[in-house]
């Protein structure tokens, strides 16, 4: 079941604030408790939430969401983003794509580009562009993390290392409002900070959910990137920053949103 739009902003608030409340939420949406409430046993149905005496909190013990979950949050944030970065790739070039949900919906907009060589540690990229005749795929070898079908690890840098790209696209786990990009997974990090070095030019691609969003480590600034595809507007504070980087943002926003 994909979360509807108003589900994905309950669940971040959840995060953020660690605990929601039934009429809160009811009267910040303009919806009934009833309505709500159904929202609520539906997250916690699918293992996003814990249900507490009127509200939720956030599923206990958890960290990163799982992948089933993630790539169901913001589906049409995610396709229209993987649209605006997938019409600023040529064809006739070279790309690296790594892991995340965003980033196999960007796979998933390259299956017509024709004469392109796609590098990634990312099985589902890979699976998904075997079905593009005109794509030659390179898949990294390393530690499969059977979680989400990435490839990650020492090996996994190595073999990074040994190209020069025309594009990098990657996703992160977390934007801040200082605009580093955040993940939850040290290997991941080390692989994603090995992409960016041999890429020539740099997207990020991260729809709102993720700003704000709490994680441990850091994986670059998006002062270093070439570019954001997001689907709303980032804060001011942070829009100047990348003005002032040089950092072009390409808003996608959802049709009919």
């Amino acid at each position: 079941m994909a979360l509807s739009f108003r589900q994905s902003e309950i669940l971040e608030i959840t995060r953020k604030e660690g605990r929601v409340v039934v009429e809160d939420l009811a009267g910040r949406f303009d919806v009934t408790l009833q309505t709500i409430r159904r929202d609520l046993t539906e997250l916690a149905d699918l293992g996003l939430v814990d249900r507490v005496h009127g509200g939720a909190v956030p599923r206990t013990g958890a960290t990163n969401l799982g992948y089933e979950q993630r790539r169901r949050m913001n589906e049409d944030a995610k396709s229209a983003i993987a649209r605006a970065c997938a019409a600023d790739i040529p064809e006739n070039c070279s790309l690296i794509l790594n892991l995340g949900t965003t980033t196999e919906a960007v796979a998933r907009e390259l299956l017509h580009h024709r004469n392109i060589t796609v590098i990634t540690n990312n099985m589902n990229v890979a699976n998904i562009l075997a079905d593009n005749p005109g794509c030659e795929v390179m898949v990294a070898g390393g530690a499969l993390r059977r979680s989400d079908g990435g490839l990650v690890g020492e090996l996994t840098t190595q073999f990074f290392e040994q190209f020069k790209v025309d594009y990098a696209i990657i996703g992160a786990s977390a934007l801040d409002r200082d605009g580093d990009l955040l993940d939850y997974d040290l290997q991941e990090v080390r692989v994603s900070k090995a992409i960016l070095r041999q890429a020539r030019k740099s997207f990020l691609v991260c729809d709102h959910s993720k700003l704000d969003r709490p994680a441990p480590a850091r994986l670059a600034s998006l002062s270093e990137l070439t570019a954001l595809y997001t689907d709303l507007p980032l804060p001011p504070e942070l829009a100047l920053k990348c003005a002032e980087w040089g950092t072009r943002v390409q808003i996608a926003p959802v049709a009919g949103g």
